[in-house]
């Protein structure tokens, strides 16, 4: 009678030694290392600690074949030095990796076509599903996912047509800054904004319509470059804004690295903020509340934006069926009222 063959990792230990060694069957390793909400913690970990002591490598190829799921998750973000994404990734992270399931990260650049090219090259992995940034893409890249019907969950906005996401209101969390500034008695209010992905019009919508309905909008006060954010372009702005409106009494800026870059540009000028000057952002990074005087900004769920959409897609992937408009989760923001307004 011929025996089932045993797999073996690329040291050379099976998934059966490590099931001898433990006292428990190679099912149970199995679960352990790729199920883990099935076993008791403890089991778990007297089992990891026999994979660690024997030297264990699952055999990932083999691993494919027997569940037909590869127990990975594409994300796709626009940058790697943002810390409003690498606060996603951390949330993300917090759901898949308990979950069994490891993250594939594409850095789209904010390219359509990167974030097309990506997903062509991390489709040859097999993801199980797919976590994508803002709602703005390819037709291609929306065809490929409609083709393969790979699961996917948009991150960072909120959809109106059906689509999974998990996200804020860009828009009304820009025109919530807009309102503050304006009941602080400020009427030449100027938007600064670098980037011009979709988010960040949004928040220049929500401007906007703020302003247009208080009767003191001016087109001419919305400045906007498509180069990357920086402290410097902040800084560099700002400079352009005051020499042709020196009477601004007020900058809302897309994101925080514009604002802090703004602030320190005041500084060096003599500028008293918010005496002269008020300067607010958005997404509330860390450095905001140091800057002086602190700026005030919106606060924005990074890390549960990622964990939310995480869960989400884990739904999805498990055949869960979402109830009551869950499929489309707001997290919604925070107004920080600091110093700088």
């Amino acid at each position: 009678m011929s025996r089932k063959p045993r797999l073996r990792s690329g040291s050379g230990v099976t998934m059966h030694d490590v099931g001898l060694a433990a006292g428990v069957s190679a099912i149970t390793v199995s679960r352990a290392l790729h199920s883990p909400e099935r076993v008791t913690p403890a089991l778990r970990e007297k089992i990891l600690q026999v994979v660690e002591q024997l030297g264990y490598v699952p055999n990932r190829s083999a691993r494919q074949l027997a569940s037909a799921r590869s127990h990975t998750v594409l994300v796709l973000i626009p940058s790697l030095s943002n810390t409003v994404f690498i606060d996603a990734l951390a949330g993300i992270e917090s759901v898949l990796q308990p979950a069994g399931y490891q993250m594939l990260i594409g850095n789209t650049h904010y390219s359509d076509s990167e974030e097309l090219a990506l997903l062509r090259a991390y489709l040859q992995h097999s993801p199980d599903g797919l976590l994508v940034t803002g709602l703005q893409q390819a037709e291609a890249f929306s065809r490929i996912l409609q083709e393969r019907q790979l699961p996917a969950v948009y991150m960072m906005d909120l959809s109106d047509d059906g689509r999974p996401c998990v996200g804020l209101s860009q828009e009304a969390a820009g025109a919530a800054m807009t309102r503050h500034l304006l009941q602080r008695g400020r009427r030449r209010i100027a938007y600064l904004a670098a980037q011009l992905d979709e988010r960040v019009v949004k928040r220049l919508q929500g401007y906007r319509q703020e302003l247009t309905a208080a009767g003191c909008h001016d087109p001419a006060l919305e400045w906007l470059n498509p180069a990357p954010s920086s402290m410097q372009l902040g800084a560099d702005m700002l400079d352009q804004l005051l020499a042709a409106h020196p009477d601004c009494d007020a900058v809302f800026c897309c994101n925080d690295d514009l604002a802090i870059g703004a602030i320190a540009r005041c500084q060096q000028r003599g500028i008293a903020v918010p005496g002269q000057l008020a300067i607010a952002g958005f997404n509330d990074l860390q450095a905001a509340a140091w800057t002086t005087p602190p700026l005030s900004t919106i606060a924005t769920p990074r890390f549960a934006i990622g964990a939310a959409a995480a869960r989400l897609l884990l739904q999805q992937l498990q055949g869960q069926q979402e109830t009551g408009g869950s499929r489309c989760l707001d997290l919604g923001f925070q107004l920080q009222q600091r110093g700088s307004t």
